[in-house]
């Protein structure tokens, strides 16, 4: 299996109201809660570390879970946020754009 980076996207607000990480999608105004293993994904996306390592190191050191199902688990959850435009995957580290002056870092 390839390693897959995570990145957030740039065009989403997400604040963390009461303890949940809530993200509202640029492209069609809905609004998601994302659970702990969710909000652990999001703020580990940074594009240049690999989905199996933030499972390694940020997931599986929180929660008391087989490596090979947590990552299972978590590239599902990925997909299904980048599937809602929340998150871009890719097969390469991404670039991020920072958003106030929409250059790469």
């Amino acid at each position: 299996m390839s390693k897959l980076y995570l990145a957030r996207n740039p065009k989403v607000a997400a604040r963390i109201l009461d303890g949940e990480m809530m993200i509202m999608s640029g492209r069609d105004s809905t609004l998601f809660t994302l659970n702990k293993t969710a909000t652990i994904l999001w703020q580990s996306a940074d594009g240049s570390t690999p989905l199996d390592q933030i499972v390694e190191e940020r997931i599986c050191s929180e929660f008391e879970v087989d490596v090979a199902e947590a990552l299972k688990d978590a590239e599902e959850l990925a997909r299904s946020l980048a599937g809602h435009e929340i998150l871009q995957i890719s097969e390469q580290p991404i670039a991020q754009v920072n958003p106030s002056s929409g250059e790469s870092r």
